[in-house]
């Protein structure tokens, strides 16, 4: 009876040091989690809820420590997010293994939750675009903002901003050759001209510059940026072709500048340099910084390798390569990646694939602000074509490639550090 009576206090002890612990710890490493996409979800939950968080780089996949509360245990229940439950000594231990200079790891505060806009068409269906679609599942509130938002200047109210897989050159996504006669894409041309003309521009490809400028704006400023697929090099190359003609008389109605190769200006770009566009209205591709038709990779063997950044001396890059794999699989999209020749050098390569000579995944600062492109269109779905059905996210709850998207929609949350000298 004794021996039974010292075990039901031992359990009873335990249990209640489980009920009063101080720490709610989401793992995020390949084994323990069941829901890595919802816990980001969590974790922009509680910092709209005024509560404290640290990310935790390197440690289990990139964890997430948050405080104990019920109401955050009860959402990590409702949201099937695993985690546990750890004492002020326990999370004190693992923070001390971190803070070691022997470990690749660092803690990263998190301070406040981003305000988030997504640049989006009106009327696009969700599973158009991968961002707005793992915001959505992940529970994270945004606001779809078009051209007349990003005009009238507020751009402002937000921290972070998405561009849809956009065409900032004023060419329709380049879908003149096989598209020009579906009604989809003429209602679209329809719709841009008209918004055009209500904007004030005389063409589509002016009034989309005018919108970029002001999206280099609101990075310049200090702004957070994170662009996909075609809204990438589109993106740079509309800034480099400020003032130059680059359109076909299918998209604005008159001929385009001649010689206008000689006339761009590398210099506005983000990311980009000594690019080549693409003349021929009907090939689906706006340069020769996409190796989409340059790439002669079998699907199965579609990878790519997140780089690996001193988490204590380079906690950008590490933030945003934070994952539970270091090898993720590729997917492709208009733009699918990036001719590593054509980048940049003080741009910051966060992905590639070696063995093809490519980048997918870069990133770099503008003025006091951010940007990250990432190629390709749909992380699990690997060559998402026009009238696909949609990706369910309940059946990739785990996906790799969606959590960059994801590291990214934090990283403004994260508290600014002074950079080590």
């Amino acid at each position: 009876m004794k021996i039974i009576k010292s075990v039901c206090i031992l359990l009873l002890l335990v249990g209640i040091s489980k009920v009063h612990a101080n720490f709610i710890l989401l793992p995020m490493d390949d084994i323990s989690q069941k829901n890595h996409l919802k816990a980001y979800g969590i974790t922009y939950w509680c910092l709209d809820k005024q509560y404290k968080a640290s990310w935790l780089l390197n440690y289990r996949g990139g964890s997430f420590l948050l405080p104990d509360a019920p109401e955050i245990r009860k959402e990590c229940q409702i949201r099937g997010v695993s985690f546990e439950l750890l004492s002020d000594g326990e999370a004190n231990q693992i923070l001390d293994e971190i803070s070691s200079p022997s470990q690749n790891m660092e803690t990263v505060v998190l301070e406040k939750a981003p305000k988030i806009a997504v640049y989006t068409p009106k009327g696009k269906q969700p599973w158009d675009d991968a961002v707005t679609m793992v915001l959505t599942y992940a529970e994270i509130p945004f606001t779809p903002i078009y051209d007349e938002e990003v005009l009238s200047d507020q751009l402002i109210l937000y921290d972070w901003l998405h561009l849809h897989h956009e065409d900032f050159t004023g060419q329709y996504g380049k879908f003149f050759g096989a598209y020009r006669n579906a009604p989809w894409y003429i209602d679209q041309k329809r719709d841009a001209e008209a918004l055009a003309a209500k904007l004030g521009y005389s063409k589509v490809s002016e009034e989309k510059l005018a919108v970029a400028k002001k999206i280099r704006d609101f990075v310049i400023g200090g702004g957070f940026m994170f662009a996909m697929c075609s809204a990438t090099d589109s993106f740079d190359i509309a800034l480099a072709a400020e003032g130059v003609d680059i359109c076909e008389p299918m998209f604005d109605g008159d001929d385009s500048e001649g010689n206008y190769q000689s006339k761009i200006d590398y210099a506005r770009t983000f990311a980009f340099k000594n690019f080549i566009l693409d003349r021929k209205p009907e090939h689906y591709e706006f340069s020769d910084i996409d190796m989409t038709e340059k790439r002669r990779i079998p699907m199965e063997k579609d990878y790519f390798t997140l780089m690996e950044y001193s988490a204590k001396w380079d906690v950008i890059p590490s933030m945003l390569c934070q994952n539970h794999t270091q090898l993720v699989k590729g997917f492709m999209g208009q733009t699918t990646s990036f001719e590593r020749e054509l980048i940049k050098s003080n741009v910051l390569v966060l992905g590639e694939n070696q063995l093809n000579e490519e980048a997918r995944y870069i990133h770099g600062q503008k003025g006091k602000g951010f940007f990250t492109f990432f190629g390709g269109h749909d992380p699990e779905d690997y060559q998402h074509r026009v009238g696909d059905a949609p990706t369910v996210l309940d059946l990739h709850p785990n996906s790799p490639g969606f959590r960059l998207i994801l590291n990214n929609v934090l990283f403004p949350a994260a508290k600014k550090k002074k950079q080590k000298t």
